[in-house]
């Protein structure tokens, strides 16, 4: 199958397919026979993996979108009674490219779920995949991120759209005439023949950290730095910051968990939400709390309730989707 096969879109039957699925597993989350089935449709046929993951992708975004609008009162109530029927309806949308345009437009952010749609491989909310590219490198994306990637004999590119990814090229393949394995973001260009590393993307910055091999880091306006084994940068559109004592073990989400070493509260909050629909906020007299220690993300309201047991907070649910942590009284 050439490239520009593999971008076409899917066509609109296979979508609703794809739809069908995803909706019948919400319903039935833990019926592991329906999950098989699933399984088995989505290595029928390239297509179907593609569409599967751009619906899953946008419909994250648009239930998190949908989970972070404030409510108060009777609409709070009809928030937590009525999202199985807003989550068919949002999937639905996803058909037309312009309601997707239009919910964009609605949640007044950006084009992200349409740049998902448009990715190679994307992943949903608290989601994580792993892919194989033609390369032999392997790319693992975290929660709610999106790649488009060009990757062949004579070209190695990749572009991270939303979110974050780790790669891992292979070494098995001889580096003599091979083309540099390029990552762009909005703040940079970070190319390596051989690694593995962590390249994520923020609103303001995108973040390195290397694990092994080294990393040339190219900011689009600043002066180009060599990353080796260990370090970690922070890179705006000027410059590449290395980071002396990072808070956070950057590719511990690779195995599910969140490894922080003096973290503030807010930060970590911030972290947390990544891996949840909704919100997570902290009231300001607490924020700079510090934190250390190891979290799973398997399930983040067990890691929520694990605070009060070593900071001086106590848990409040509004909602579901809309948690506040108050210093403890």
């Amino acid at each position: 199958m050439s490239r520009a096969q593999a971008l076409q879109p899917p066509c609109e039957a296979v979508v609703r397919q794809a739809i069908e699925w995803s909706l019948r597993l919400q319903v039935h989350p833990r019926d592991s026979r329906l999950y098989e089935q699933c399984q088995r449709w989505r290595g029928l046929a390239a297509e179907h993996e593609r569409a599967w993951q751009r619906v899953q992708a946008l419909s994250g975004e648009l239930s998190e979108q949908f989970a972070a609008l404030p409510a108060t009162g009777v609409a709070i109530e009809a928030l937590e009674q009525s999202q199985q029927r807003l989550q068919r309806r949002q999937a639905l949308k996803l058909l037309s490219g312009v309601a997707v345009l239009g919910c964009a437009g609605w949640f007044a952010r950006d084009l992200a779920p349409l740049q998902q749609w448009r990715a190679d491989y994307a992943t949903g909310i608290a989601q994580r995949s792993t892919f194989h590219l033609a390369d032999g490198t392997s790319l693992q994306l975290n929660t709610d991120s999106a790649v488009q990637h060009d990757v062949d004999e004579r070209r190695r590119s990749i572009i991270l759209t939303r979110g974050e990814i780790l790669l891992d090229t292979a070494t098995s393949h001889p580096t003599e005439g091979r083309p540099v394995l390029q990552v762009h973001s909005d703040h940079g260009v970070f190319e390596t023949l051989a690694g593995r590393f962590v390249v994520r993307r923020d609103e303001l910055q995108t973040r390195l950290s290397v694990i092994t091999g080294e990393v040339l880091v190219r900011p689009l306006n600043g002066r180009p730095v060599q990353a080796r084994p260990g370090q970690d940068y922070r890179v705006s559109a000027n410059q590449a910051h290395l980071v002396a004592d990072p808070d956070m073990d950057a590719s511990a989400w690779i195995d599910g968990l969140i490894v922080t070493r003096g973290m503030r509260l807010h930060d970590f909050l911030a972290e947390v939400a990544r891996y949840r629909r909704g919100r997570v906020v902290c009231a300001d007299d607490i924020a700079d709390l510090r934190l250390s220690g190891v979290f799973r993300l398997q399930d983040t309201d067990k890691l929520l309730a694990v605070l009060p047991q070593t900071l001086p907070v106590r848990v409040e649910y509004r909602t579901r989707w809309w948690v506040t942590l108050r210093r403890h009284a």
